[in-house]
């Protein structure tokens, strides 16, 4: 098991930080940082945090590091439901309602989809039955061939624009599972070829169904302070239309089950 004081190494040569960068931003000692990763001074649960927080270490590995000094956990881990978190839940709810009639959705840190507004139901339409049982994997979802892959008009770069986006996000918090799904389904390859997203902002997911072209691109939110570990981990993922041909299949009248997908 790691010590407090290789944890906290670990995750100062992960921000690029030396241990006089990292005392500065937290007003401690220089010296004081060295005795701790080497095991000579064992720190209060507060200067844990402090560290940590000034290393923007997730709250799953708060409580790693916590642990790994003796100390109780912080950060609770409660599921996103009304019975748990009402609050969370509702204002969640009203955002992916607010947002229709255009498609938005909520993934956890491994892009598994935990709830979606109505708008997303005909993209699911398309996939496999096996795609769809929870917990529903948004890469996978999108990439499989029994997916939507088969729909999306310029994969190549939205596959790419997705290696990008996780390989930044596993530098920031590795993660075995996710790095597992990096590795099935994004290492580059002779499909790639001539096709660097030129810009995150600019492309667009582009899909075909029934020879109607659809134009979205995504915006990425999340919660400002949380101090759950699910609200840590989670972002609200919303698609705008980018003309009016696309604007207008949304407005179209259609029937859309209500849906929501758990964790489990």
């Amino acid at each position: 098991m790691d010590t407090v004081g290789e944890l906290l190494r670990r995750w100062r040569h992960r921000r690029r930080l030396s241990q006089l960068d990292l005392a500065i931003a937290a007003d401690v000692s220089a010296r004081h940082v060295s005795l701790v990763e080497t095991g000579k001074s064992n720190p209060s649960a507060g200067m844990i945090l402090r560290l940590a927080d000034q290393l923007d270490v997730p709250l799953r590995e708060r409580n790693r590091m916590l642990l790994a000094a003796g100390f109780a956990p912080r950060y609770a881990e409660r599921p996103l439901d009304r019975d748990a978190m009402p609050a969370a839940w509702d204002a969640i709810a009203r955002v992916l309602r607010a947002h229709e009639p255009y498609p938005a959705l909520v993934m956890d840190r491994r892009w598994n989809i935990v709830m979606t507004n109505r708008a997303v139901d005909p993209f699911l339409a398309h996939a496999a039955p096996d795609l769809l049982r929870p917990p529903i994997n948004m890469v996978r979802l999108g990439l499989d061939p029994r997916g939507l892959a088969p729909h999306i008009v310029n994969l190549a770069e939205v596959r790419s624009l997705l290696r990008t986006r996780i390989g930044r996000q596993l530098a920031v918090a590795p993660d075995a599972e996710l790095t597992a799904l990096y590795q099935d389904l994004l290492m580059p390859g002779s499909e790639d070829a001539g096709h660097p997203p030129e810009s995150e902002v600019a492309i667009p997911m582009i899909f075909r169904f029934g020879g109607r072209e659809l134009r979205l691109f995504s915006t990425t939110t999340t919660f400002g302070t949380p101090l759950d570990i699910t609200l840590d981990e989670i972002s609200v993922e919303s698609y705008y239309p980018t003309d009016a041909e696309t604007a207008a299949y949304f407005t179209e009248p259609r029937a859309h089950p209500a849906r929501h997908f758990s964790l489990s």
